[in-house]
């Protein structure tokens, strides 16, 4: 009576439960594994646990099973640390991207009379709606994290961002020595753009512009939208006269790219600063103002030109 009862509440438990002896052959399979994995107790019980699921790790987990019979001490196996075990079909098919349910496995000790660890019942947790949900959730705390350091409407670097790499890099710089250089340029008679053409030909101008800047620089830079209509833009090992060549790079391709807004082209070019880090700069502040004096330099020169900082 007790055995049958034992089997009906195992049978009825939404779980996976599966009993196997010192030799890995199976003793006990229950109908949420037959249902799960499409075989039946009678043609599970007594083979291999091996031979059931090829697909096991069979070294670690041997390993694992002989610390249970030996120690006998329970162990566990967690969905963040192995995604699955078993292969085993879930029912979200849909929405995640393994056709196998995530699992939380424990590793049971069961003792004979003599007090022998004899058996190990292995009980498996369906885990996907946790790893499911998990993963959801460390996607989207991740477009949080992108969201808070990118300019909404540029898809560059915001301000606050760019500045604490910048810093960074200064501070780099200023323990350790190295080369750094920094650009700051922004857009020739933007208001006009926006006075003659609306804002939206004016956000169309900021948008290419950020896009065909990224495409142009190195992994390690950084590009930003400082405010407005000014963009800044850190070169790490960067010297002044390789900054200007990037510099001059930019101005050009800017200068050849054609900007369209309902069926007009639009004037666009940029003025740039260009400044390198040297020991005399009190933080990064200074070299946000250096070149900020080099681009006002470069406005008062005509425009569409790219001048270096020249202290005075």
């Amino acid at each position: 009576m007790t055995q049958n009862l034992h089997n009906t509440i195992l049978n009825q438990v939404n779980t996976g439960v599966l009993v196997i002896n010192s030799d890995m052959e199976i003793d006990y399979w229950n109908r949420f594994l037959q249902v799960h994995s499409g075989r039946a107790k009678e043609d599970i019980v007594g083979r291999n646990l091996f031979d059931v699921f090829p697909e096991l790790p069979k070294p670690s987990l041997r390993r694992k099973l002989q610390g249970v019979f030996l120690l006998g001490t329970p162990t566990f196996s967690s969905w963040e640390q192995r995604r699955h075990l078993f292969e085993l079909p879930h029912s979200r098919p849909i929405t995640t991207d393994s056709e196998f349910m995530a699992q939380n496995c424990s590793f049971l000790p069961l003792k004979d009379e003599s007090g022998q660890v004899n058996q190990v019942c292995i009980i498996i947790e369906d885990a996907t709606d946790v790893c499911y949900f998990q993963s959801q959730l460390n996607d989207t705390m991740a477009k949080l994290e992108k969201s808070s350091r990118t300019d909404g409407l540029t898809q560059i670097a915001n301000r606050r961002y760019w500045e604490e790499r910048l810093t960074i890099e200064f501070a780099r710089c200023h323990r350790h020595g190295g080369e750094l250089s920094l650009i700051m340029f922004d857009l020739d008679k933007f208001k006009s753009i926006n006075d003659i053409y609306g804002h939206q030909a004016g956000d169309l101008v900021l948008v290419r512009t950020a896009a065909e800047l990224t495409s142009m620089l190195r992994t390690a830079d950084l590009a930003g939208r400082y405010g407005g209509e000014e963009f800044g833009i850190v070169l790490p090992d960067t010297d002044l006269t390789q900054a200007m060549v990037v510099a001059e790079r930019i101005r050009e391709k800017i200068e050849t790219t054609v900007f369209e807004f309902n069926d007009k082209v639009l004037p666009v070019t940029i003025s740039l600063g260009v400044t390198q880090y040297d020991s005399s700069q009190k933080n990064h502040e200074k070299m946000i103002a250096q070149a900020d004096a080099a681009l006002y330099k470069a406005k008062e020169s005509g425009r569409n030109i790219s001048i270096a900082f020249e202290l005075e």
